[in-house]
C-alpha cells in the first residue's frame, strides 16, 4: 500500500494523537481523507508499562481507530530534542508521506517532549520543501500545521476552532482505553477517574459550540474559509 497520506499526525508519544483528536482522526477518514500517525518516540520507561506492552496497546488504539498507516521514529522519550538529525529524519518521513496538513501537539506545555515535538515538527516542514540535499524523496511543503490539545498545564488556551466529535466519542474513548497501563493500571479509582476527566474536558468543549463532545484546535497561521456553509 502506498506510504501518501492526506494528513500526518505527529505524536511526541503513543497515546498522545488519541487524546488529543482521536474523534477527528475518525471524521477525516470517515470523509475519505487518508491519515497517518507518526509516534515520535516509544513512549517509554512508564511506571506500568515496558516496550512489548506499549506496542501491543499502540497497535489496539491503531486498529479501533481504524488507520492503514502508524510508524514509530524511534527518537529519545524523556529527551526529546529538536536535533538536525531528528528533523532530517522527520522530514524524510514527510516528503515520503507527501500529506497535505500535518497536525502537531499545542506549542505551550509543562511536558518539554510535547514542546521539543512542535518545535521539531514546524523546523521538518520547512526542511522537507528544500531542494538540493540529501534528504531522501522529492521536496514537499505540507499546506497546513493544526496543532492538537494534548497538554499537562492546567489552562484552557483559547482554539481557532473547536470540531464536533459527538458521534465518535464512544469510539475515542475506546482508543483511550487500549493505553490500560497509562490510564487504568495504578491510576487512582475514586471519581472522577482520568477517563471521567477527559469526558468532561471533551464536553466543556462541546458545550462551547452548542453539541455534546468536541476537539479543540489552533494554528499559528491564519485558516481561510471558502464559504461559512460548515460552521456550527
Amino acid at each position: 500500500m502506498s506510504d501518501t497520506l492526506d494528513v500526518l499526525v505527529v505524536a511526541p508519544h503513543p497515546d498522545d494523537a488519541e487524546l488529543g483528536m482521536a474523534g477527528a482522526i475518525l471524521k477525516m477518514q470517515d470523509e475519505g481523507l487518508r491519515v497517518g500517525i507518526l509516534d515520535l518516540t516509544n513512549g517509554e520507561p512508564t511506571p506500568h508499562g515496558s516496550l512489548e506492552r506499549r506496542a501491543q496497546e499502540t497497535a489496539a488504539a491503531s486498529e479501533v481507530l481504524g488507520i492503514a498507516w502508524r510508524e514509530n521514529l524511534g527518537l529519545p522519550n524523556r529527551s526529546l530534542e529538536a536535533t538536525l538529525e531528528a528533523r532530517g529524519k522527520l522530514a524524510g518521513v514527510i516528503r515520503r508521506t507527501r500529506p497535505r496538513w500535518l497536525f502537531a501537539p499545542y506549542w505551550v506545555d509543562a511536558h518539554p517532549d510535547h514542546v521539543a515535538a512542535t518545535q521539531l515538527i514546524e523546523a521538518a516542514r520547512f526542511w522537507a520543501k528544500l531542494t538540493k540535499t540529501d534528504l531522501p524523496g522529492a521536496p514537499h511543503h505540507p499546506q497546513r500545521i493544526f496543532n492538537y490539545y494534548c497538554v499537562h498545564l492546567k489552562q484552557t488556551p483559547q482554539p481557532a476552532f473547536i470540531l464536533d466529535i459527538s458521534k465518535y466519542w464512544e469510539r475515542k474513548l475506546a482508543a483511550i482505553r487500549c493505553y490500560e497501563s497509562q490510564f487504568i493500571t495504578g491510576r487512582p479509582t475514586d471519581r472522577p477517574t482520568f477517563l471521567d476527566l477527559q469526558e468532561t474536558e471533551a464536553a466543556y468543549w462541546g458545550k462551547c459550540i452548542g453539541v455534546r463532545y468536541g476537539e479543540p484546535f489552533t494554528s499559528r497561521e491564519p485558516i481561510g474559509l471558502r464559504d461559512l456553509n460548515s460552521l456550527v
